[in-house]
């Protein structure tokens, strides 16, 4: 294992060539790491930003590498196990789209939301909530380049299922508040058709219709 500072001018001395030489390539590629693969030119692009800091490498570290990118270049989140779900300049215009996602993500999102918001009466709780399960659900229903807009979509489906309740809990108590306790029956009734049927697509965000049925300019 060898430190580093700049991966190419070491890999020249180790190996008396640089590594984007024809003998370099060869080398590498003996070890079978295919050079022209998108996953190698990640990796060399990775790395050569990194360049100004201390790193360490060797052949096995570069296959480690690559074996964090997909077969398009595209990280590999350690987490999900997918790729898409990092914000590159390559996708970055396209995950504030909204887009149409699974009738069963939109279920699953609303009958967790209305669960959680139930049990904590209506105070968000980040430690036990189990909404990073409905997401992933989701992105693993959803093609890699679509990840990031459809997680955008769900979100503002999630606010609007929240805002809902919200506004039902006051209607039986307009002095409720977060935290207090929830009246009993005040969800009944509340259906996720109802909710998604209100709501309309204005560029990249989700907005509710007013009652005459154009559009209100709020975003979720």
């Amino acid at each position: 294992m060898l430190m580093i500072r700049d991966f190419s001018n070491r890999f020249q001395q180790i190996s008396g060539m640089p590594i984007n030489s024809k003998g370099g390539k060869d080398i590498l590629k003996r070890a079978g790491i295919d050079t022209n693969s998108k996953q190698y030119q990640a990796v060399m692009k990775s790395m050569s930003a990194a360049c100004s800091g201390v790193g360490y490498t060797n052949i096995q570290a570069i296959k480690n590498r690559m074996s964090r990118y997909d077969k398009d270049g595209d990280y590999i989140s350690p987490v999900t196990g997918l790729a898409g779900l990092v914000v590159t300049e390559k996708n970055r215009a396209e995950k504030n789209r909204i887009i149409d996602i699974p009738e069963s993500s939109r279920d699953e999102m609303f009958e967790l939301t209305k669960k959680e918001f139930l049990q904590e009466n209506g105070v968000g709780n980040g430690d036990t909530t189990r909404r990073s399960d409905v997401y992933l659900n989701l992105y693993r229903k959803m093609d890699k380049n679509d990840r990031l807009a459809a997680g955008n979509t769900l979100r503002q489906y999630e606010r609007a299922y929240t805002q809902a309740f919200v506004d039902a809990v006051k209607a039986v108590d307009p002095k409720w508040e977060p935290g207090k306790l929830i009246p009993s029956g005040a969800l009944d009734g509340i259906t996720r058709e109802s909710i998604d049927n209100s709501l309309v697509k204005s560029g990249g965000s989700l907005v509710k219709k007013s009652s005459s049925g154009s559009t209100l300019d709020i975003k979720i």
